[in-house]
């Protein structure tokens, strides 16, 4: 695993609703530590590296979103959970949560995640979408935060989405306005999924104005 020995990092609360969750993130997006090149080897370079280690606007709306959540009975997956706040609420919750990364630092810090709120462990793989042969079996919800950085990632997302829902499945992607929502939309349909687009009624708890949408696909 990384060696964190050359990394700042910093302590908070986060309050979503009446709920505490305690993280551990970086310190800024300017850290970085990879001697041994386990990050590069993957072809994240070092500019992307720390990417995965704050606590981004999207994260707090999906958390938000998923607060009072219908989560009963359901085998949920977080997909790119970076710090995964989802993940911590919903374990919070005690759901049948697992978490999914292509970081190899993003376990490091679920792990201490978990510690620092006295949680249950929670699963968590290291992955990549295009990976065909993976051991996650399939899922009632798929969730995640800001996906959508490069047009290849709609297809592969899609693809990695089919490949693990059930076919009775809810999937929740909050998306800042990186311009593909609709090309994600159009991918989804083809995997039989209608969708519902929404603007997050209230986001007070962020510090700017957020203009993008909750998007919702469902498939019965």
């Amino acid at each position: 695993m990384t060696s964190l020995t050359s990394v700042r990092v910093r302590y908070q609360t986060i309050e979503i609703g009446n709920t505490d969750i305690h993280v551990c993130t970086l310190r800024d997006n300017q850290q970085f530590s990879d001697p041994d090149d386990e990050a590069l080897n993957l072809g994240i370079c070092s500019a992307s590296w720390p990417l995965f280690g704050v606590i981004w606007p999207s994260s707090l709306v999906l958390a938000n979103h998923m607060l009072d959540y219908d989560i009963a009975g359901k085998r949920i997956l977080e997909v790119g959970c970076g710090m995964a706040l989802s993940s911590l609420l919903l374990n919070n919750r005690h759901a049948d949560i697992t978490a999914t990364d292509y970081h190899p630092t993003v376990e490091y810090f679920l792990d201490r995640n978990t510690l620092l709120n006295s949680s249950k462990e929670i699963a968590f793989e290291r992955l990549d979408w295009a990976q065909v042969n993976s051991g996650l079996g399939r899922f009632d919800m798929i969730i995640g935060s800001d996906l959508l950085y490069e047009d290849q990632h709609v297809s592969i997302l899609a693809a990695f989405i089919e490949r693990h829902a059930n076919p009775n499945c809810e999937v929740i992607v909050v998306d800042p306005g990186r311009g593909r929502k609709n090309k994600l939309t159009a991918k989804m349909a083809e995997f039989g999924f209608s969708s519902h687009h929404i603007k997050p009624e209230d986001t007070t708890y962020l510090d700017m104005p957020f203009k993008g949408h909750i998007l919702t696909f469902s498939r019965a």
